[in-house]
């Protein structure tokens, strides 16, 4: 899906609702995650059909550390063995990943896991998927604009294009430090369904949602 002949949309996720969809069922919140990372598979690969041209998913953000430590010790664990299983495939598909966010206060292991994917897919122009571990938007634009730069030097060194369309599975309606500089035009989609159970089904609707707007961008619609 695209908006033009020449531009790919940049799609980004708030992949929301996981604890609470497994307590609902009576479960453990770590089986949530398990799920969830489900639903990743599917979504990317549902992405790739759908011809984008970057999927940006927050997965774990600086104010989850606040989380018990065996749940925040399970996620760490997840996010490596996702990296180091799926990175092989994805290679295989064209598909780049890149990870946003701090790495000085992730375990060894996963540091390890990204810079081996990252460096494994870098060749990937099909899909740039890029994964958020440990981001807050306000940390990385304070880092960027430390020197007094341009808006356009800081866009170049948050490393990142603008966001199209930004999907919220789990019904809350907020960005949560999100790409908030990237967001500045993205047109928003806030969704009750959680992340588990949101599936390519869930995507093709958020998509055929986001192909009904106009985006004037300030100006007045033709």
């Amino acid at each position: 899906m695209q908006t033009n002949s020449d531009h790919r949309l940049h799609v980004a996720i708030i992949m929301d609702g996981n604890g609470r969809w497994a307590e609902s069922r009576g479960m453990p919140r770590a089986a949530g995650h398990q799920v969830g990372a489900d639903s990743v598979r599917a979504i990317v690969s549902a992405a790739i059909e759908h011809n984008i041209g970057a999927l940006t998913l927050y997965a774990f953000s600086t104010y989850n550390w606040q989380r018990p430590s065996p749940e925040v010790a399970g996620l760490m664990s997840l996010l490596r063995h996702f990296l180091l299983v799926e990175a092989p495939e994805l290679q295989r598909n064209g598909v780049r990943i890149s990870v946003l966010g701090r790495r000085d206060r992730v375990p060894l292991g996963l540091a390890r896991a990204i810079t081996a994917a990252e460096r494994a897919t870098v060749a990937g122009t099909r899909l740039h998927l890029r994964i958020a571990i440990d981001y807050s938007a306000r940390d990385a634009i304070l880092a960027a604009a430390s020197d007094g730069l341009t808006a356009e030097a800081i866009a170049e060194r948050l490393g990142t294009e603008d966001v199209d369309f930004l999907i919220r599975t789990g019904g809350d309606q907020r960005l949560s430090d999100f790409l908030l500089w990237e967001c500045a035009q993205a047109e928003l989609y806030f969704t009750p369904v959680q992340w588990p159970d949101f599936g390519p089904t869930e995507f093709d609707t958020a998509l055929a949602d986001f192909a009904h707007r106009t985006r004037s961008f300030g100006a007045i619609p033709a």
